[in-house]
Parts: structure tokens; sequence; C-alpha cells
């Protein structure tokens, strides 16, 4: 059965971070993700974790300056050393909080970059990046976005994502698939599952509604189709929940639009 992951980042939007972890629980969630943990202590947060019975499952390495744009480093020549230590900071929070799995984000590709420069770029600092996390367990994720939300990014396609992994060559360099993004790019999310899944190169999935990005029950995709499959093609990670509640003409929190997930918590 599919396991489903809250999105604190996006989700419980009406409590304080701190808080999200127990509202998340409440409703029934076993596993957590969010972008970045590190505006809070890990030990913090390894407390609102144990307190919760939650599973940290997911979160962000450094991604660079973001308030000025930057959404991650690996591909920027000249950054490796920022980079390297954005990879080390991330793996400390990793341990600290029993997370197996960290995205790490390729960045924008600047104007007057060839893309083979950020290619090659892109592919040194990864194997780097795998090679300190080994040792603790972790595998280190790449995921596809599309460009109408992160104009520029390097990496759009999952048939790029996993060529990237055949070149990169290190087992714990995996691709999390967000079919939000693999519908708004490529569609066709059935056959891309049943392609990709059976390979073994994906380690987490993320699911929103198309296109506004709300919950999944909304918009254009069947996603109890695709639990479905996800289900029968034994699946065997987490599914995070990166949406935007919807807001109608009366404001409703998280837990009001969740009338979707209840039938698979049960």
């Amino acid at each position: 059965m599919p396991r489903f992951a809250a999105n604190l980042t996006m989700l419980y939007n009406e409590h304080a971070f701190l808080d999200r972890f127990d509202a998340a629980a409440r409703d029934g969630f076993q596993g957590v993700e969010y972008l970045f943990p590190y505006a809070h202590p890990a030990d913090e947060l390894a407390r609102r974790l144990q307190a919760s019975c939650l599973q940290q499952v997911l979160f962000n390495a450094p991604p660079g300056d973001w308030d000025a744009g930057e959404r991650g480093l690996a591909c920027l020549p000249g950054r490796e050393a920022e980079f390297k230590a954005g990879i080390e900071q991330a793996l400390r929070y990793a341990e600290a909080l029993n997370c197996h799995r960290v995205h790490v984000m390729a960045g924008r590709v600047p104007d007057g970059l060839g893309r083979e420069e950020a290619e090659a770029t892109y592919v040194r600092n990864l194997r780097v990046a795998a090679e300190l996390a080994r040792p603790a367990g972790v595998d280190l994720l790449i995921e596809p976005i599309n460009g109408r939300d992160m104009q520029g990014y390097f990496l759009t396609r999952q048939d790029q994502a996993h060529a990237l992994i055949a070149s990169i060559g290190l087992p714990n360099v995996k691709v999390q698939m967000d079919l939000y993004h693999c519908q708004i790019v490529e569609g066709d999310l059935a056959m891309k599952l049943r392609q990709y899944l059976p390979t073994g190169h994906v380690g987490h999935l993320q699911i929103a509604g198309v296109p506004e990005r709300h919950e999944p029950d909304v918009g254009e995709l069947n996603y109890p189709y695709l639990f479905e499959l996800i289900d029968a093609l034994g699946f065997d990670g987490w599914l995070g929940c990166e949406y935007r509640p919807a807001r109608g003409p009366v404001a409703r929190g998280t837990t009001d639009g969740l009338g979707w997930l209840r039938p698979w918590l049960a």
C-alpha cells in the first residue's frame, strides 16, 4: 500500500512550522518531508519527530542563496567548495534526523554557461556528494522540475535524470519522481511509472494536483488509478504530498482538504 508523507513546507501553513509535526501526526501521516531544515537546530527537529512518532523521509541539501533566486549549486562551475560544504551540512542533519534521503537541487543554468559544461560539473559534484553520503547510508536524489515553475532549471525530464544516474554510476544516487512536474513536462504518467519504477532507480515519489498544484483530487489527474498502479508495481518508497491546499470561498486548513487521503490511510 502506498505510504504518504506530509510536506510540511506546503501543508499545515495555518500552524507555526514546529507545530506542523503534531498536526500531521493527528491526521494519520507517519512520515514527513520539507524543503530545508537549517533554520532549526537538528536536535529540536529530532525531538518533534520522536514526540509525534513520525519518520523524516526527505529534505533538501542547501540550495545556495534561495532569496536571490538560486535553486541549487550542483551544475554551477566555481561553486564546488560551497556545494561540498552544503552536502556535509545536510548529512549532519540526516544523521540527527535518521533520514536516508536527501534531495540535491541541480540549479539554474546561468546565461553563457554551455550545457556540456553544466552537465560535467553536475556529474562531478554528484559523484563527490555520493561518496560522502555512502558511509552514512544516505541516498541522494535528483528531481526533474518543470520550467514553468522554475525557469532555467538544469534538470527537467525523466529520461535526462535516468541518463545522468547512469553517467554518475553510483548506487546511492536515485531519481525523485514528482508526478506534478512530470505531467506538466511530459505527461503519459502511467507509462512513465511502468518504465521507471521497475528499474529500482526511483527513490521517492511526490504528488500534487495539476495544473494548480492543489490537492491530488483537484485537477486533471486520476490519482486513485495511479496509486493502484504504483502499488501494483511494488514501489516500496514514500509518496510526498507536496501541494498547496486549495482555498475556496471559505478559507480552510490542510486537514479539511484531506478527504482524498483518508481511504488510503484506512
